[in-house]
């Protein structure tokens, strides 16, 4: 089976202006291929560049060096340094992001905020409504919240809204930044299943967990980020 997605070589570095202009290297010649139907999981201990590397590969991030290659539409398309358009056709199609934050949108249901990526996919509204229904009412959110705008959730509710959006559509690449934390055991669990169920779809997932058990249950492969913390002065950098 081919890879989804090729990393070679990637850097990255950041320039703190307001500490005469220091640069600091998070990450240092990252490589790595990635199947469909694995889960690689991030490691290494805080600031060594987990959440950096996401940002990177989901375009948020510019990267310092390398390449990062992702297999979009039958062909492959090279991610550093791909333009806005492009950047913007992989994330409706070809790579999904679950992110530690919801991005609340004032007056915009939490119904509505879960089918998007469907409905930009061209999926049939009364279809997306229904996969979102059904993932909400999973992941334990009450029907009475479902037309409410989700700012004033709990934390976790928001959490769970975030989580259920990341899987109303088929990803064939998929990042998870912390799905499970905060989340009691019964939710927990759920975004376990919903992990394993899109590996079993041949998704391909890279993900960022500090619950153990969790990497464990969903791990098919680890890639330790510890040796990419950077240094300066004696002192590390926090960028992840």
């Amino acid at each position: 089976m081919d890879a989804i997605l090729k990393v070679s070589g990637i850097g990255k570095r950041f320039v703190l202006h307001q500490a005469q202009s220091a640069v600091l290297t998070v990450l240092e010649s990252i490589s790595f291929a990635l199947f469909p139907g694995e889960c690689l999981v991030l490691s290494g201990h805080s600031g060594a560049g987990k959440s950096t590397l996401m940002r990177i590969l989901y375009g948020n991030y510019l990267a310092s060096r390398g390449s990062i290659r992702i297999r979009h539409g039958g062909e492959w398309l090279e991610m550093a340094g791909a333009e806005p358009r492009q950047t913007l056709a992989l994330r409706r199609h070809t790579i999904g992001y679950v992110s530690q934050f919801l991005r609340v949108i004032p007056r915009v249901t939490a119904l509505d905020v879960v089918m998007e990526p469907a409905l930009l996919r061209g999926c049939a509204r009364k279809t997306a409504q229904s996969k979102a229904e059904a993932l909400l009412t999973r992941l334990n959110i009450p029907e009475r919240l479902w037309h409410l705008a989700p700012g004033t959730f709990s934390g976790g509710e928001q959490q769970r809204i975030n989580i259920a959006r990341g899987f109303i559509a088929p990803w064939p690449l998929l990042l998870v930044d912390e799905p499970t934390a905060s989340l009691d055991e019964t939710n927990r669990q759920v975004v376990l299943d919903l992990i394993a169920e899109a590996k079993a779809a041949d998704s391909a997932i890279i993900g960022i967990f500090h619950d153990r058990s969790a990497r464990e249950a969903i791990a098919s492969r680890f890639l330790n980020l510890e040796s990419a913390r950077a240094h300066t002065g004696g002192e590390s950098f926090h960028a992840a």
